[in-house]
């Protein structure tokens, strides 16, 4: 028998224990991977590179105050500037509350969205058409698979904060480089139904020249409005998400501790599991020293069986993990938050890491005590 299949016989010697240890580890390392996945998502993928040009204005104060359309022509003299496009959120209903039935849907400038949104690809032909159309209305090419929607079909959005219904007609299908769960129709369909919708607009997208000019943009626009009655707070389209989640709470904070917490609560079921182990075989140490066994091979078998044992849960965990975010991601009411999420390979290697280190931390210390175990304390131990 080789070392290597002593140690796999020896880390299942007690399936039950070993069973239900690695069931343990796996949930652990299922909820470390999705938490590592949301952190990923968030604070590291800094989207496309046209994403990375883009910016959000909005009320300084609040996303549900609303800034004069006025701003947009003057926002367009800040030098860097290539194109500006006010965008409303409607909130409508999609023939019912339920929450597979909903998705964002934006009033804004047919003529100008698509050259802020430079990575969304829509036929020409297809955009020309919603142009000329004012109730007509361009949709995510994947939230269009998921209703079976086509080009011509109508849909109608019941009015929810604007008491008006939206009978649209979709004119055309975009791609984005993730899906969005988005749709997009011409602002002044709701402002000639509606009085107060006029002149007004929640935020500007705006599309920079360059990276340097980013900053150089924000800080100009900002400026230009800080002594107005709406000030302005000009970010990053990626800022302009994280402050968005960021509302909820300290998602930050909340996903670090989840994450240490759930390390250490891995940590001392492994722990436990090793230390019950190898306390229970203190003979078959003794056995194996008078076979010639050293205290640095007796070492590393012990820890071998303890790093087996939580690399299988961290494997099957980061597996379950990659699984849950994919349902997630297309659960309904989940795509605007975490759209274009998936499980890297940094983030996998980083998982089965953690999920190997915890099997050596924990069973190092018992096996360490076992290597320096008398052979004839240990022949004589009875437990």
């Amino acid at each position: 028998m080789t070392l290597t299949r002593f140690v796999t016989k020896s880390a299942f010697r007690n399936k039950r224990r070993s069973i239900l240890t690695v069931l343990s580890i796996t949930f652990s390392l299922l909820l470390l991977t999705f938490m590592m996945t949301i952190w990923h998502g968030f604070y590291i993928d800094k989207g496309s590179t046209e994403s990375a040009l883009r910016l959000i204005t909005r009320h300084r104060v609040s996303l549900t105050q609303a800034m004069p359309i006025s701003y947009r022509e003057k926002i367009r003299t800040i030098p860097g500037v290539v194109a500006v496009a006010p965008t409303n959120w409607f909130g409508g209903q999609y023939k019912d509350p339920k929450p597979e039935n909903f998705f964002a849907q934006f009033g804004t400038d047919p003529d100008e969205a698509f050259k802020v949104l430079t990575d969304f690809k829509i036929p020409a032909d297809q955009l020309a058409a919603w142009q000329h159309d004012q109730a007509g209305v361009v949709v995510d090419s994947e939230l269009a698979k998921k209703f079976g929607w086509k080009i011509g079909d109508r849909i109608m959005l019941q009015g929810t904060i604007y008491p008006v219904n939206l009978e649209l007609t979709i004119r055309g299908m975009y791609t984005a480089p993730e899906p969005t769960s988005s749709v997009y129709f011409n602002q002044k369909y709701v402002e000639e139904a509606v009085a107060f919708a006029k002149g007004n607009a929640g935020t500007f997208s705006i599309l920079a020249d360059s990276a340097d000019d980013v900053p150089k943009v924000a800080a100009a626009v900002d400026a230009m409005f800080h002594n107005s009655p709406q000030p302005t707070k000009t970010e990053t389209e990626k800022a302009f998400q994280l402050g968005f989640i960021n509302s909820i709470g300290n998602v930050k904070a909340f996903i670090l501790s989840i994450c240490f917490a759930v390390v250490f609560a891995t940590l001392l079921v492994s722990a436990n599991t090793m230390a019950m182990s190898i306390r229970e075989r203190t003979r078959e140490v003794a056995v194996l020293k008078t076979l010639g066994f050293t205290r640095q091979t007796i070492l590393g078998l012990y820890i071998g069986e303890g790093v087996i044992v939580t690399l299988i849960g961290g494997v099957l965990g980061s597996l379950l993990g990659a699984g849950l975010i994919t349902a997630l991601t297309h659960a309904p009411g989940m795509g605007l938050f975490l759209a274009g999420m998936k499980v890297t390979g940094s983030t996998f290697l980083l998982a089965v890491f953690v999920a190997a280190m915890v099997g050596f931390l924990s069973a190092i210390v018992p096996a360490y005590h076992a290597a320096k175990v008398d052979i004839v304390e240990g022949l004589r131990y009875i437990g």
